[in-house]
């Protein structure tokens, strides 16, 4: 059978002409085997990497540009794999003994999956920032946190209905229904469990089983223990970097209402510009210079890019740690916060044992937090972005509406959690003290919406776009303010219910 799939695949390679042969640029032996079967068996994929910056340039070549210029971070890399294309080969062979999903396929010991520690090779200084990144510990901190854990069963889970008690409760969904929830963004723990043949075009094949995949989350766990994925950012197998510059790639999971950035993004006059120019944009340029380049601010603009300006001097370095430049945390908890200190928020326990930077009642857990010297830092990184264009009496004007925005957001928080804190005491409904979940229960539902969604898209709304309608009526004050009145009825009406019910009892 082996000595088969070797005949076959050469025919198929003498076959077809070879992406790549149409440049000068030279493939290794192994990128030119894998080609000469997966032209015919995955064209899309072939063509998609032909296009490629990997496929039309050497290593050597990418490493030769200037130092501004380059996207390669390694300093050396060997003469072999420097002097040709970044291929097949390249990626899904290069590492296979860190590897457990590896394979013998047809002559090769093959890995599926492409991780951090595969593009590190050539970009080790992105893939070791990245691991310092919050989204590299995506799925830790979700999957690791007991009160997200409960958050997740409330809103996922399958509801069973009880005969005997004429009620609801929540069963944990199941890892099918999370892996295309929560764990789409955060990423899926990748497993292999075995090994299955299949029929394909060139005859029987083996392959391994690996559960939790397709996935493409940035918290990925990946078989040779890396955390993250590459391709979140920048999709296989083009790996484009116009692609990652775009903000639909953020969209993809910064969406809403619970991060509604995109959303927020789109209408505002960033987006505005954003979306009549952009087809003026050179998303290619490295580094991106300020109003040459571009006219207005993607996300990468502001979280990720190095930019210069008309002068060439640099505005920022790049990062692909993109909490370099974020001083607060806006979204997933409560009340907005400095940022962490560290990007694994598994280790964070407040004033009440719960792994959440702020407490129930708004207290923070400052020991866990970056400290105002790192803040202060952080803010004027990006603030050095927004400079490149605006005033700083603008700069500073938006910066104070936008903390503004977190410190009245965090008061209405506040306040509404002392409802539903005397809601819980009252015993109207189980919260953590009373043993229950805090998020299962309709009015306690109720109150999770104001901070999640609401709070949420307020404080978006200040911070990208200097207010507007997702600040008021498109799921901002209005509707915080109305989910707060109808948790005021509610107590109200289930208290003076429970007064009259004990009056009666006592006749």
């Amino acid at each position: 059978m082996k000595f088969f799939l070797s005949i076959l695949a050469t025919i198929l390679f003498l076959s077809f002409p070879v992406p790549g042969r149409c440049t000068d640029t030279p493939m290794s032996d192994g990128t030119q085997d894998c080609l000469g079967c997966h032209e015919y068996s995955h064209p899309g994929i072939v063509e998609n990497w032909q296009k490629s910056s990997h496929a039309q340039t050497t290593v050597k070549d990418a490493m030769g540009v200037g130092a501004m210029s380059r996207k390669v971070s390694a300093k050396e890399i060997s003469d072999t794999l420097s002097s040709q294309s970044v291929g097949c080969a390249e990626c899904h062979t290069l590492n296979a003994e860190s590897h457990s999903d590896t394979f013998e396929h047809n002559g090769y010991d093959v890995h599926v999956v492409v991780t951090p520690q595969d593009c590190a090779t050539c970009h080790p200084v992105e893939a070791e920032e990245f691991s310092h990144n919050l989204m590299s510990n995506a799925r830790n901190n979700l999957a690791g946190n007991a009160v997200y854990r409960q958050l997740q069963v409330s809103i996922l889970g399958t509801p069973v209905y009880s005969e005997s008690q004429k009620s609801f409760s929540q069963q944990a969904a199941n890892e099918e229904t999370q892996a295309e929830a929560c764990y789409y963004c955060h990423g899926t723990r990748l497993e292999v469990t075995g090994f299955e043949t299949r029929d394909t075009i060139t005859g029987e094949l083996t392959f391994p089983t690996i559960k939790g995949w397709p996935n493409q989350g940035v918290g990925r766990h990946n078989p040779d223990g890396s955390k993250g994925a590459c391709s979140a950012c920048h999709p296989r197998h083009g790996f484009s970097i116009e692609t990652a510059r775009k903000p639909y790639t953020c969209g993809e999971c910064h969406t809403g209402p619970d991060v509604p950035a995109y959303k927020v993004y789109s209408t505002s006059k960033h987006g505005n510009i954003y979306s009549s120019k952009s087809d003026e944009y050179d998303f290619k340029a490295v580094p991106w210079t300020v109003g040459e380049d571009f006219s207005s601010p993607t996300c990468a603009v502001c979280h990720i890019s190095m930019l210069t300006n008309t002068e060439g001097e640099v505005v920022v370095r790049r990062t692909h740690r993109m909490n370099d430049r974020l001083s607060w945390r806006l979204f997933g908890v409560p009340y907005a916060h400095p940022h962490s200190a560290s990007p694994d928020l598994t280790a964070i326990l407040n004033k009440d044992g719960l792994q959440l930077a702020a407490a129930f009642d708004g207290t923070e857990a400052s020991d866990f937090l970056i400290k105002p010297a790192v803040q202060a830092q952080r803010e004027e990184t990006l603030q050095a972005v927004c400079l490149s264009c605006h005033s700083s009496s603008w700069v500073e004007g938006h910066w104070q509406r936008f903390e503004n925005s977190i410190q009245t957001t965090n008061a209405a928080t506040r306040n509404a959690t002392k409802l539903m804190t005397e809601i819980w005491n009252s015993g109207l409904a189980t919260g953590l003290d009373q043993g229950g979940n805090p998020f299962d229960e309709a009015i306690e539902k109720k109150w999770c919406g104001l901070w999640l969604f609401y709070a949420n898209t307020i404080r978006f709304s200040s911070a990208m776009g200097g207010g507007g309608d997702y600040s008021v009526f498109a799921d901002g004050a209005y509707q915080f303010s109305e989910s707060l009145r109808e948790m005021e009825d509610w107590y109200l009406l289930r208290r003076q219910s429970a007064i009259d019910s004990g009056a009666r009892g006592s006749y």
